[in-house]
């Protein structure tokens, strides 16, 4: 294929994953309601009286951004399967079967995100806000946009950053990546990382080193998966390299 025809198809495949993103917030405004209602029927949305509304836009804001993170969910694995496509041609039948495995992959470790930043992040940074207010002797008063933005704000980013090991052992597989590159940058990613446990995070030390740590261990896992990957790569070449002489 020409330049020109590599553009082509990958203009079609950036249009199959905006029509996906597309429909996924449309199926995410259905289903709005019913999650909004089971998220506030567990902790710890339930020990909050009420959550008000300063806007007339705050009630289809809370549905937009509903609406958003089912639709995210929904087209990260099609975004995955869709760079699989694009890239496939170029690989021989044993690299494809491999790299279609980074589909299912990439869900499995988007959930484990969402765990994560739900059950130990989420709980957390709220246990600590709302503490810091009941100290301080004020009235909680929350309003349904600051609260479900300070949820997504949390859950979201981390959830996208589980995604890190599955992007770097398939750059790797490719070839744009290799372990040295990566762990020439180390200092570079841990910085970044770092930065983004304290911005997600209350600020007190605690609380940004339980999302650091865990997002540094995952670089580090990263960086591991991708020598495995490239050790791999190398054995193969050396078996399907001629013998010399």
């Amino acid at each position: 294929m020409h330049l020109f025809e590599h553009i082509a198809e990958l203009r079609s495949r950036l249009i199959r994953v905006l029509a996906v993103l597309v429909a996924g917030l449309v199926l995410g405004l259905f289903a709005a309601d019913p999650v909004f209602n089971y998220l506030m029927s567990i902790e710890p949305a339930s020990r909050l009286t009420d959550l008000h509304a300063f806007s007339l836009w705050d009630g289809i804001g809370m549905y937009m951004k509903i609406a958003f993170v089912v639709a995210l969910l929904i087209t990260i694995p099609f975004a995955f399967y869709q760079i699989w496509a694009f890239v496939s041609p170029g690989l021989r039948p044993r690299e494809r079967r491999a790299a279609l495995g980074y589909v299912p992959l990439a869900f499995a470790m988007l959930a484990a995100g969402l765990a994560f930043s739900w059950f130990v992040i989420f709980p957390l940074a709220f246990e600590f806000t709302t503490s810091v207010s009941r100290r301080l002797g004020l009235v909680e008063t929350y309003g349904i946009v600051q609260y479900f933005s300070f949820m997504f704000n949390i859950i979201v980013p981390i959830s996208l950053l589980f995604e890190l090991p599955i992007l770097i052992m398939f750059l790797t597989r490719i070839g744009i990546l290799n372990p040295s590159r990566l762990r020439r940058m180390r200092r570079y990613a841990w910085f970044g990382l770092i930065f983004v446990g304290v911005l997600v995070t209350p600020p007190d030390f605690i609380s940004d080193l339980l999302v650091a740590l865990p997002l540094i261990l995952l670089y580090e896992f990263s960086v591991f998966m991708a020598e495995a990957v490239h050790r791999r790569m190398r054995r193969r070449q050396e078996i399907q390299r001629p013998d010399e002489g």
